[in-house]
C-alpha cells in the first residue's frame, strides 16, 4: 500500500514538473491516450479526450513564456485500481508582457495500468485568493 501512495505521489509531481517545463512530451507519457479521459484548466469546461486534452496543453506551452506551480496541501488516495491526488496548485505565469498569479484547487485522477499510474483526469478550479499584509498578516 505504501508504495502504491509512494508511486502515485511520483506520477503527480512528474505531472507538476511536465506542467512547468512546458513539456508536451512528458505529458504524452503521463496521460491516458483514451477516449475518455477528461481536463478542466481553471475557468474553463470540460475537455474530453486524449486528443482534445492533449492539443489543450499544446495551446496553453504555446502561450505561456515561463510557469511555475507549487502544490500544497497535497493529499494522496489509492482506490484499488484508482489514485486520486487532491492538492492546492500555487501558480505563477507568465504570458507575453503579463506575470499573474493565481491559487487553484486541483484533482488529479490516475488509473492503475500494466505500465504504472496513468493521469485520466486533471481538475483545477480557481480558488480565491486572500493577500495578507506584510506589516501585520491581516487581510
Amino acid at each position: 500500500m505504501a508504495e502504491d501512495h509512494t508511486g502515485l505521489r511520483d506520477m503527480n509531481e512528474r505531472f507538476y514538473r511536465a506542467l512547468e517545463s512546458l513539456d508536451l512530451e512528458a505529458m504524452d507519457v503521463l496521460w491516458s491516450h483514451e477516449r475518455w479521459v477528461r481536463c478542466v484548466h481553471p475557468g474553463s469546461d470540460a475537455i474530453v479526450g486524449w486528443q482534445e486534452v492533449r492539443r489543450s496543453w499544446q495551446e496553453i506551452f504555446a502561450t505561456t513564456r515561463w510557469l511555475r506551480v507549487t502544490p500544497t496541501a497535497v493529499d494522496v488516495t489509492v482506490l484499488g485500481g484508482v489514485g486520486m491526488v487532491a492538492c492546492s496548485e500555487n501558480i505563477t505565469a507568465a504570458n507575453e508582457d503579463d506575470v499573474g498569479l493565481a491559487v487553484a484547487q486541483a484533482t488529479n485522477l490516475f488509473q492503475r495500468t500494466p505500465a504504472g499510474w496513468l493521469m485520466v483526469l486533471h481538475h483545477a478550479s480557481p480558488s480565491p485568493v486572500q493577500l495578507t499584509s506584510p506589516e501585520t498578516g491581516s487581510a
